[in-house]
């Protein structure tokens, strides 16, 4: 989910026992459980590696995260109350503090924090369990992206997110999670 994997890496059930100091059979339950979520391909073969999308695929899982988080987003908001965006405040400074060391597992990691206590706020658990399983999916590529755009600046939508939330301005909030969420993927798909 972090990117801490890149795209296609081949993964055993022992090296994964070994990583984890756990036997065989829970990286196996591990293994398929991430399978059956999509955080992980087995190939015919029986070779399991972390998933190597495709334009289309990308293209796919931007807009369910453009329309599972805008609804996460917009639920959130009558309950955002001011810890809460100074939360998001801090959690957006430690992503400036992750793209100045230009750390990309830092900075995904930070990202998807800033997002999921948003979205926590919107008590809506069956659709955050769903965008979860998106970020699973996306994790190596969004490690790929974070390289391709060299990112030198923190996401510019982070800031309107924040003076959207502190505004109470809905359509605002809106438009600014669909931008932040699809942005960078769009350019990997195209």
């Amino acid at each position: 989910m972090h990117g801490e994997l890149p795209p296609g890496q081949a993964l055993t059930l022992r090296g994964i026992g070994r990583e984890f100091d756990v036997s065989m059979t829970p990286a196996r339950e591990a293994v398929r459980r991430l399978v059956a979520e999509g955080a992980l391909q087995l190939s015919s073969s029986g070779r399991v590696s972390t998933p190597d999308l495709g334009p289309d695929r990308i293209e796919e899982l931007a807009s369910i995260r453009a329309l599972l988080e805008v609804e996460l987003a917009s639920r959130a908001l009558p309950r955002a109350h001011f810890a809460l965006i100074e939360r998001l405040q801090t959690i957006n400074t430690t992503i400036v503090q992750m793209v100045a060391a230009r750390d990309p597992v830092g900075y995904i990691r930070t990202n998807l924090e800033f997002h999921r206590t948003l979205y926590l706020r919107a008590q809506a658990p069956a659709m955050l369990a769903l965008a979860e399983t998106v970020w699973l999916q996306l994790g190596p590529t969004m490690r790929d992206l974070y390289g391709k755009l060299n990112r030198t600046e923190p996401p510019q939508f982070h800031r309107v997110i924040l003076a959207a939330l502190k505004a109470g301005d809905e359509p605002g909030l809106r438009l600014a999670v669909r931008s932040d969420v699809t942005q960078g993927l769009r350019l990997l798909s195209s």
